[in-house]
């Protein structure tokens, strides 16, 4: 299993070189970086895309890519290493590879009219066709598709007739190709070009779809035409409202003929057209630069039904705009805007799915980088900000917590290859440039403020701003010099090197400069296992041993240097590595950057086990914080050496009272990767009761407790509506008055503040919404806005319900509303409003028969916000957030589902200090969480952490007992812990054993001989007794999982001897059918198929005797899927087959064996952090479910089986032997 744990990803954007880069197909869109393509997938259950897979096997920028029409999931691309692919997104493996495509295929496109064909041009042709399969696979030259005279923009095969195919040229013209027609080379170029050189590149060319032979063509200069390909004549020239608008891309919207949409080149304007008009009936400005792809999704995404008794309008337009403010009432109002979805790409990366009935974006990836990104760096004074330098010329500033960029450079600056913060708040970045020297941007301004051209148009590789004095900066060039200067420009020395300076550094102590040339050999250790070059180096700053590097063969390593060790390798990068960089108050969180334009966060806390579980189990310090010296010794345990780790010391020395709470929280968020560890443990403290005056200034950004969730809205609507422009920095897409205004609107809003609503809609003009809502204020009121709006009415139409549902008082159905658009937050918000009492029932819509509802009212509310925030948890749980999910349940006070995310998401040494803390009402989960955490220390090292962590349970006897009966040591080491845990020695508990045998209590005698130098003796007495109940009817897992759970934890050298053979495949055998029905209990539905196949092959292979046949497992397992899948399909899915009566018979006789889980949190299948996270790894297929593994790999015994980590934990918490059926005992925690 991986120890690095990848726990966050800043994907790259869309890269704005090649045409074809973008492509959609039903519920998927895919676009392309340098040389990745990432692909994102609708959520059906939350109504949002999510990406789904990276597939990265181009090593040169790619060029193209395009859906397949006849199969949704596969697509092909190109690349400039002469290479095509073909791709199985669901599957995500390559289906076929052409190599040497002689040429570069500079645009590639699926033959309609045949299933398994690709074809390809380089700029200048010929067209190749490729035919993947079949007895004519191979690649043919297009008999005419050749000896151009203008280089290829792009080409378009057309959907309906057969072969017909159309390439757009650079200098502006077409040809057409038709089977049995006459080919047309360089023809209907815009008039304006005829008889010139001029070029005006064919930018996007569209076959009309209701047509055989009208075609859509846009030129650069020149605009859009719709042209006839048969008579060769231009039918329409569209025009633009402004000359200087230029088309860089357009679509047809399939699901209004006769409409498309333009992306402008300039600016981010989309335009909406119909054929029947020369101008747009539509503009919306949806970013500030320009567009570089545009693709209309044939099928659009389908919103879940709010709720079937209240029936919908079919409108196309919607206040929640992100775009211009809609136009006044014109002619344009002919036209409506069709429920469509846009996938965008823009020319500085960025990525959005926009919906253009709504008007608003479904999805935006805003500002990725395109290019290898070369450096990246916490912010000293805030590390929740991380910059990264790029290839492309920017350095962009990112969110570490949301993942998104925040801040990003200018731009065109050549290669930006390292980068430093200024110190303190300083809030500026140095750059260091490939050929443009060194320069200073001011982040919060967005400008550059200084620029340094002593090295001239050298290179500069490094640069250092000195934290100990903030005017001094360094650099170093491929000119041989390492310079000093001060931030003003004054050098102060100057160091002259015999060859190229790769890196510089400020030492924390002084303001001396270390130099570094790598390319002279001087070394103590040579750490071999990289295939190539190494670019990045990082030491871990708590763990002096530790060193990180990164290297060109793709892989980032983790080294003990005090023996040469690779602890980890690390290959979910798909390109060459380049910086690391150590997050500045959590050491143990790391990020990366590579030629694969993505930055990605790891953790490195498994590394440096048992740390953390020595500090719960409250060790003296000697055992947790060392000296350098003492660490580096050979085969010490980890100790920890930095700063983080001395400051917390240092403040729970000064602590009076009780320390260990603030203790657990500063070094958990020490451990803890960001992503709401700090926002749980300040959940816990408000729980706790701490006064809020000492909650942190940033605690409203997070997940809040329901108590303070409306305080924290309403001063936040307060500040939108106040504050002036001047006071916020610019960053990126600083909203105006009107969007300010317009969002503390919202806020009023759902707070229940219908008066203050609007008064501010009022002031954006938005008359109609003020007045719609206005009798929820009083009668006497609208009468007055209605006198001020006396001579004039809006007359469009508004599918807006919110307003309504906040004036009639119904909470649930607007609830119902936000959450069936996926829209959680604010239906928690709605919800935690009505159950302060802020939205009342108003009279105009109470009813004859509901005037005593006000009582049940609150109860209502209530059970309602438990129930949304329950499924915001269960949002966040998906997508591998735990922590937050955490989160959700603490903020309403639901401790136990809390308690449970945290063990289902792995998160075990954070559950456990959270649940000591939390005290009684978090006691049966976090004695849960004690238990897995011995179960993970069972390792040779650890044993006596096992027994003290099973010390901490009250009633813990029984677990002693199992660690004790499985540790291997010798008999002197066995009575030592035997004395530890309060327990008689090994001889003592073999003559306890035969005692109570003679007594006839079978489990005291188990577990006597499971202590005792003879275990091998409980085998048979307790296989017996379990075999004896399951011959009976009435049994149940009660009955009989205590056995079988006890005789698991006979020592592994016992079991697997030849004698036990027999007793052994039994216990195997046992445990893995009751294990199957723990799992149907616990709903690991993913598992329990393998279950019992586990058992069915066991019983199959071995020669047991036990009261199971193979046809008894088979009707089970049929049953369990008809009778579970038919109570688990949504009402609006089509029916399946239904459950016969024999099954339905069956599976009611296995639940009368279940008895209820009793820690109900538990219920539902594991999911740990990253398991959502798309990775450039080898793919693993599982050995359980034969799927490929998405998300960590566990390998099991014979180091090549792999099956998830999350199948691995839930497999683990019901049978605890091997899948591999050898007896061994599996501890993925």
């Amino acid at each position: 299993m991986s120890q690095v744990k990848q726990v966050g990803l800043l994907a790259a954007g869309c890269q704005p070189w090649n045409k074809d880069v973008c492509a959609a197909s039903g519920d998927r869109f895919a676009y392309c970086a340098t040389l990745a393509i990432y692909i994102y997938q609708l959520d059906h259950q939350y109504n949002e895309f999510k990406l789904r897979a990276i597939m990265s096997e181009h090593k040169k920028t790619i060029t193209a890519i395009s859906w397949c029409p006849h199969n949704p999931d596969v697509f092909a691309s190109a690349s400039a290493d002469s290479l095509v692919i073909v791709w199985n997104v669901t599957e995500q493996k390559v289906v076929a590879r052409l190599d040497n495509t002689k040429g570069i295929p500079a645009s590639l496109s699926w033959c309609w009219n045949a299933g398994d064909t690709v074809a390809f041009v380089s700029h200048r042709g010929p067209l190749y066709i490729w035919t993947i399969s079949g007895p004519d696979s191979g690649v043919t030259v297009h008999r005419e598709a050749h000896s151009f005279l203008s280089d290829i923009s792009l080409f378009r095969w057309h959907p309906k007739k057969k072969g017909k195919v159309v390439f757009g040229h650079t200098d502006g013209s077409l040809s057409i190709f038709q089977p049995g027609s006459k080919n047309q080379k360089h023809v209907l170029r815009p008039e304006s070009l005829e008889g010139t050189d001029e070029e005006d590149p064919v930018t996007a060319l569209e076959w009309d779809p209701l047509s055989t032979d009208y075609l859509l063509v846009a030129n650069l200069h020149n605009g859009i035409r719709l042209v006839d390909s048969e008579s060769l004549s231009c039918i329409t020239t569209f025009s633009f409202p402004s000359a200087a608008a230029s088309v860089q891309c357009l679509a047809w919207v399939s699901s209004a003929p006769g409409m498309f949409v333009t992306g402008d080149s300039q600016v981010g304007v989309l335009r909406f057209w119909n054929v029947s008009r020369t101008t747009p009936i539509d503009n919306f400005k949806l970013k500030k630069t320009g567009f570089h792809g545009l693709h209309v999704l044939s099928s659009p995404p389908k919103k879940k039904p709010c709720s079937s008794q209240y029936p919908t309008k079919n409108h196309h337009t919607s206040s929640t705009s992100e775009a211009v403010p809609p136009p006044t009432l014109t002619q344009n109002q002919a036209f409506s805007l069709p429920p469509g979805h846009a996938v965008c790409c823009f020319m500085d990366g960025g990525v959005g799915l926009y919906d253009m009935g709504a008007k608003k974006w479904d999805f935006l990836r805003d500002l990725g980088h395109v290019e290898t990104i070369f450096d990246c760096k916490f912010k000293p004074d805030n590390p929740d900000l991380l910059a990264t330098a790029s290839f492309d010329g920017t350095i962009k500033v990112w969110d570490i917590n949301t993942l998104t960029a925040v801040y990003t450079s200018p731009g065109n600056e050549g290669v930006i290859y390292s980068l430093s913060w200024a110190p303190g708040d300083l809030n500026c970045i140095a750059g260091a440039t490939s050929r443009n020297g060194a320069f200073i941007w001011d982040v919060p301004k967005g400008k550059m403020i200084t620029r340094f051209s002593e090295h001239g148009k050298n290179g500069i590789f490094c640069i250092a701003w000195s934290h100990k004095d903030s005017k001094r900066i360094a650099t170093c060039s491929s000119d041989g010099f390492c310079i000093i200067r001060t931030i003003d420009g004054k050098v102060l020395h100057k160091y002259k090197h015999p060859a190229a300076v790769f890196g510089c550094d400020w030492s924390q102590n002084n303001n001396t400069v270390r130099i570094w040339d790598y390319t002279q050999d001087a070394c103590i250790n040579v750490l071999s296992g990289h295939t190539a070059p190494v670019r990045g180096l990082m030491w871990n700053p708590e763990i002096p041993y530790l060193l990180v590097s990164g290297s060109w063969d793709y892989t980032i390593r983790v080294w003990d240097t005090r023996d040469g060790t690779c602890l980890d390798t690390v290959y979910d990068h798909g390109a060459d590595v380049y910086g690391l960089t150590c997050h500045p108050s959590r050491p143990f969180t790391m990020a990366s950057c590579s030629r694969d334009s993505t930055v990605r966060l790891w953790s490195l806390a498994p590394l440096i086990n048992p740390l953390q579980i020595n500090i719960f189990v409250d060790r003296c310090w000697d055992e947790i914080i060392g000296n350098t010296d003492r660490a580096v010794e050979s085969g010490a345990p980890p100790l920890l050496c930095g700063k983080v780790s001395r400051d917390i010391k240092q403040e729970v020395e000064k602590l009076t009272g009780n320390p260990r709470g603030k203790k657990l929280r500063w070094f958990s968020e020490c451990f803890s990767p960001p992503g709401g560890s700090k926002n749980l443990w300040d959940l816990v403290a408000v729980i706790k009761g701490q006064d809020d005056s000492l909650l942190p200034q940033n605690y409203c950004k997070g997940i809040m407790h329901m108590k303070h969730l409306l305080r924290f809205r309403m001063s936040k609507a307060q500040e939108l509506t106040t504050v002036k422009m001047s006071k916020f920095g610019g960053g990126i897409g600083a909203p105006s008055k009107e969007e300010r205004l317009k969002e503390a609107a919202e806020i009023h809003l759902r707070l229940g503040q219908i008066q203050r609503y609007c008064e501010l809609m009022v002031e954006l003009g938005e008359w109609d919404k003020a007045l719609s809502v206005a009798p929820g204020v009083s009668m006497k009121y609208w009468r007055k806005l209605m006198q001020r709006r006396a001579d004039q009415l809006i007359q469009e139409e508004n599918d807006d319900v919110i307003p309504y549902c906040i004036a009639i008082g119904d909470v649930k159905k607007l609830v119902s509303f936000f959450t069936s658009r996926g829209q959680l937050k604010e239906a928690l918000l709605v919800a935690q409003a009505a159950c302060e009492g802020n939205i009342q029932m108003s009279p105009l819509s109470t009813t004859s028969g509901s005037s005593n509802l006000g009582a049940n009212n609150t109860d209502d509310y209530n059970e309602l916000l438990h129930k949304v925030s329950k499924e915001l948890a269960e949002w966040y749980f998906q997508d591998g957030h735990a922590v937050l999910a955490a989160c959700c349940h603490l903020a309403v006070e639901n401790i136990e589902l809390a308690m449970a995310a945290l063990i289902r998401g792995n998160e075990l040494e954070l559950a456990a200090s959270v649940g000591s803390v939390l005290g009684e009402s978090a006691a049966q989960a976090t004695h849960y969480a004690l238990e897995l955490l011995a179960r993970k220390c069972m390792t040779v090292a650890t044993w006596d952490l096992a027994a003290d962590l099973l010390m901490m349970i009250p009633e813990n006897k029984l677990q002693l007992v199992k660690l004790c009966a499985f540790y291997p040591g010798c008999a002197a080491e066995i009575n030592d812990l035997h004395e530890k845990c309060n327990l008689p020695d090994v001889e003592e508990c073999l003559r306890l054993a035969e005692t109570v045998q003679a007594d006839g209590d079978v489990l005291e005698t188990i577990k006597y001989y499971l202590l005792s130098t003879e275990p091998e003796k409980a085998l048979p007495i307790g296989i017996q007794y379990v075999k004896e109940q399951l011959r009976g009817s009435d049994w149940t897992l009660d009955s009989v999982c205590p056995y079988l759970d006890l005789l698991s934890y006979i020592r592994t050298e016992r079991l697997v001897l030849h004698k036990c053979s027999e007793f052994r495949n039994e216990l195997l055998i046992l445990c893995g059918y009751v294990g199957a029905l723990l799992a149907i209990r616990r709903q690991y539905n993913s598992i329990v198929p393998a279950l019992y196949e586990y058992t069915s092959q066991l019983l199959k292979r071995r020669e047991v005797s036990v009261p199971l046949r193979i046809e008894q497992l088979s009707e089970e397992l049929d049953a369990w899927r008809a009778c579970s899948v038919s109570c688990g399909r949504p009402a609006n899915d089509s029916p399946g087959t239904p459950p016969s009566e024999s099954q339905r018979r069956v599976y009611s006789l296995l639940l009368a064996r279940i008895p209820e889980e009793p820690l109900q949190g538990m219920v539902g299948p594991d999911n740990v952090t990253g398991s959502n996270l798309p990775s450039h790894a080898e793919p693993h297929i599982s050995c359980l479910t034969g799927l490929r593994i998405q998300g960590p790999v566990f390998f099991l015994e014979d180091g090549k089986s792999a099956i998830s980590l999350n199948d691995a934990l839930m497999w683990a918490k019901v049978n605890p032997f091997s899948p591999l059926g050898t007896g061994i005992r599996l501890n993925p925690f």
